[in-house]
């Protein structure tokens, strides 16, 4: 019998504005709809919002609805995991306990379809990324998410979305092919270490890419054009999403936006 599909996504954003990207959060919860209750799993490889900090009596309206989308697969029995990235950084009790996503505060390590599998978002494992490994060890330093809760969210959001734009790297931009290919060494690294799958997010750069060691597949992002990996029957396939027809084809590198 053949297994349920497994989707990662990542880097959608939500809650700034992109120019041409106004669409991404419908398309992200038409997605969900058509696709999602037919999967045994839902990974979100970070930074599906752009900014995040859990107050224990406030949620952001504006998150409302693909939260909602979120726990409707959970409540329909899809098993939603959330590896948290740079923008995200804080997920709490709410999105764990009232929306029922597991969360994963660096990565998820395990064995799904047959293959040893590790997920994380990807920001900071470049050797010289020096200054996201510092952001990623201060921001998420429990003493001062502490403290900022004290702030009122009328503060705390404006503040919080003005650090999140600072380390907004690869947002409308290309990486590099220096960093693209930095990723690739990583990678190849964690499959050495007895992973067979290892995928990533955060460069924005959709990838799926086999090495002697196994396979390194990059989410891309959903801002203009919506990549995301499928693992079904134990092989990957980068596709995209088309909104208007709620269908997945293979990604195509050049076709027109």
């Amino acid at each position: 019998m053949p297994s349920k599909p497994i989707y990662f996504v990542s880097d959608a954003h939500l809650g700034i504005g992109i120019e041409g990207g106004e669409g991404r959060g419908a398309a992200l919860e038409s997605f969900l709809r058509k696709w999602g209750g037919g999967a045994s799993r839902i990974f979100i490889v970070g930074d599906l919002f752009d900014f995040w900090i859990e107050y224990r009596y406030a949620v952001r309206p504006d998150y409302f609805r693909p939260l909602h989308a979120l726990r409707s697969l959970v409540e329909a029995g899809v098993e939603v995991h959330y590896c948290q990235g740079n923008h995200d950084f804080a997920l709490g009790p709410f999105v764990s306990e009232t929306v029922g996503v597991t969360v994963h505060d660096r990565e998820f390590r395990g064995k799904l379809q047959g293959r040893n599998v590790r997920v994380r978002h990807g920001d900071g494992i470049r050797p010289g990324d020096r200054g996201s490994r510092f952001l990623h060890r201060l921001l998420r330093n429990p003493a001062l998410q502490r403290l900022y809760r004290l702030l009122p969210p009328a503060a705390g959001v404006p503040l919080g979305e003005f650090i999140s734009a600072r380390s907004r790297r690869f947002e409308l931009t290309r990486a590099t092919e220096e960093v693209l290919g930095a990723y690739r060494v990583r990678a190849r690294e964690y499959l050495r270490e007895g992973d067979d799958l290892v995928i990533l997010g955060h460069t924005h750069c959709p990838e799926l890419s086999s090495f002697p060691e196994g396979t390194y597949g990059n989410t891309g992002c959903w801002v203009k054009r919506y990549t995301l990996i499928r693992l079904l029957d134990g092989r990957p396939e980068l596709l995209e999403f088309f909104p208007g027809e709620d269908r997945l084809e293979t990604y195509r590198e050049n076709a027109d936006e």
